[in-house]
């Protein structure tokens, strides 16, 4: 028997906000190993210390050059090797990215921490999150010829197949759904990564991890999934669990886990 790891990943839609709800008090009554959160909209030295009592080995967060924007951080207590906010994908410094590496069991590990750029606001941005996605996954390809095994947690900001999304025909058009986003994830699959929700849920549906703020939509559950837990394909055998902490409230999205054993 190998010792069991819980990953959670959850885009808080601004931390500071998060703190003032105590929406993240949660966090002391589970044993989580590494929490990655994103959309913090804070800079490095603005994150609460209050947000939960536990008192995690290693923070690292991330920051966007514009203030009130984007950022990414990561609470572990796993011993990290390695640490960096990526550059080389996140060109325009916007906070997106926490990449750390550790070791687990015999596994050399590279764990991602992302909030992928969002398409919506205007035809320049979609192009823009079109070549982070490559960027990123190209990234991740070299990482693995180098012998690491990945996985990638965090808000994609695109909802993969009809049954990630409530409305799926009325979106069809909308950045987030459109067919460019959708085969971006199907060329990253392809490239030997696994949605874990799938390969522990199977194709269930209406289970989402974001709602726009409008029209009731969380409470009709008229949502996307486009939070995700990724892995690379030689990690499969070691996940144990993979869900959605839909009943968590806070921001527009939810929490996300995934449980490992190495």
């Amino acid at each position: 028997m190998g010792k069991l790891y819980k990953f959670i990943s959850w885009n808080v839609n601004g931390i500071r906000a998060v703190d003032k709800k105590e929406a993240l008090k949660w966090v002391d009554e589970n044993d989580i190993h590494l929490l990655g959160v994103q959309e913090t909209k804070s800079m490095k030295n603005q994150i609460p210390k209050t947000i939960f009592n536990k008192e995690f080995k290693k923070i690292m967060a991330s920051e966007s050059k514009i203030k009130g924007r984007s950022g990414t951080a990561i609470f572990t207590d796993i011993e990290t090797t390695f640490e960096c906010t990526c550059p080389s994908v996140d060109i325009l410094d916007e906070g997106r990215i926490n990449e750390v590496h550790f070791n687990l069991g015999d596994k050399n590990i590279a764990f991602f921490n992302v909030y992928f750029p969002n398409g919506q606001s205007k035809e320049e941005r979609l192009d823009y999150k079109m070549e982070f996605y490559d960027r990123f996954l190209n990234h991740c390809e070299n990482l693995k010829k180098d012998g690491k095994s990945i996985i990638v947690c965090g808000d994609v900001n695109t909802a993969h197949t009809e049954i990630d999304i409530a409305r799926p025909k009325a979106n069809e058009n909308t950045s987030g759904f459109l067919q460019m986003e959708r085969d971006w994830i199907t060329k990253f699959l392809s490239h030997g990564y696994i949605d874990t929700f799938r390969l522990i849920n199977g194709d269930i549906k209406d289970k989402y991890s974001w709602w726009s703020y409008r029209a009731n939509a969380r409470a009709n559950n008229v949502g996307w999934r486009i939070d995700y837990f990724y892995i690379s394909s030689d990690l499969k055998d070691y996940v144990k669990d993979a869900y959605i902490l839909d009943n968590i409230e806070g921001s527009d999205h939810c929490p996300i886990g995934l449980e490992m054993e190495f």
